[in-house]
């Protein structure tokens, strides 16, 4: 019968060897510094941009891993109102009360991150993912821990394949006594690793019926915040998760066997999130690239369907804009789609694509400078 990572001796004091994780964890502070470096240098407004976008992301991906869609829109609305950015040129969606309360519990973790984690805390979140109380059809306990036994499977019923058996109910009370105290208290661990073993071992225990992945993305959000000090996430950890998702859930996997090794585990978890946060950078140059470029045309008159359009541009229109796209994204005929085009082009934004092909398509003109 296969054994897990709560049965190891070690458990919950792993021991690992720190010495090995010195490239991984200089590679995180060499990215870490080259990105809060980029981003004192820039202005209120920019910043504001990437931390919405940052945030949003966060709260969006977490919940993709596992599934569930929520519209990025409505998130970035939430996430806006709370953190008083303007969202301008955009479309003010209006949020649900769902959305309203998974983006409470993603700031929560972040701006109160120096506030203790206590069980009442985590009920708090985790009864904001389940305000029916259901899981799809299914009923859950919320806002408070499992008593019942557990298997992480996958595979169709009658035929599942057991990844993981969760630790037994009944000793979940104890354990989160031992982790909340562990979280809170003063350690010589450096904070990111620390950030990965919490992490790792909060999957472990599995204390909830459902959404422990995303509560414990959440703890890891508020364990990054007390590594730079700062309520400030201009970097999304969950983003580079989903992106990575498979070999996500192999190296969490791999850790939660007996004969796991926590130090590979760490060391993934580390390049991870050097590669967040180095997507953060790309992201980083592109809002700067695209305040450049509205400081550079901040008094050529634009009406609203080519605001909308030049935005969406900045922000990663997916695939070549042409003017049939123009059309249907402003609700316009096509020869107002072509006189929006030609102004621009004539104005000196927008210019043809030397792609070519069967359907003109057209592009931001980059500035030099």
């Amino acid at each position: 019968m296969k054994k897990y990572i709560y049965e190891r001796e070690d458990w919950p004091e792993f021991g690992f060897d720190k010495d090995s994780l010195q490239e991984e964890l200089a590679q995180v502070y060499l990215a870490q510094g080259r990105l809060f470096g980029k981003i004192s240098a820039i202005g209120f407004d920019v910043r504001n941009e990437l931390l919405l976008n940052s945030v949003s992301d966060e709260i969006v991906t977490s919940s993709a891993i596992e599934g569930e869609h929520l519209d990025m829109h409505s998130v970035r609305s939430s996430v806006a109102r709370r953190l008083g950015v303007d969202l301008q040129n955009a479309d003010e969606t209006v949020p649900d009360h769902y959305t309203d309360g998974i983006v409470e519990m993603a700031l929560d973790a972040t701006k109160n991150y120096h506030k203790p984690i206590t069980d009442d805390r985590l009920f708090g979140w985790h009864s904001s993912l389940f305000p029916t109380g259901r899981s799809g059809i299914h009923n859950i306990t919320v806002g408070a821990y499992r008593s019942t036994e557990v298997d992480i499977v996958s595979g169709p019923a009658g035929n599942e394949k057991v990844h993981y058996k969760a630790l037994p109910g009944k000793q979940i009370p104890t354990e989160m006594v031992l982790f909340l105290k562990w979280l809170d208290e003063d350690s010589r661990m450096d904070p990111f690793i620390k950030t990965a073993v919490a992490h790792l071992r909060f999957e472990s225990i599995h204390p909830f019926d459902d959404g422990n992945g995303r509560v414990g993305r959440c703890i890891a959000d508020l364990m990054l915040a007390r590594a730079e000090s700062s309520p400030k996430r201009f970097y999304s950890l969950s983003a580079q998760l989903l992106k990575e998702r498979k070999d996500y859930y192999n190296e969490l996997k791999k850790a939660q066997e007996m004969t796991g090794n926590i130090c590979e585990w760490i060391a993934w978890f580390l390049s991870c999130l050097v590669r967040a946060i180095e997507t953060s950078e790309v992201a980083l140059d592109a809002v700067i690239q695209k305040a450049k470029l509205f400081m550079h045309w901040r008094n050529v008159p634009m009406n609203e369907r080519q605001l909308l359009v030049v935005n969406l541009l900045f922000d990663g229109f997916e695939g070549k804009l042409t003017s049939s796209k123009w059309g249907k994204l402003c609700n316009c005929s096509h020869d107002t789609a072509l006189r929006d085009i030609d102004d621009l082009i004539e104005k000196g934004i927008l210019v043809r694509s030397e792609a070519g092909g069967r359907s003109t398509s057209y592009e931001i003109r980059s500035i030099v400078g």
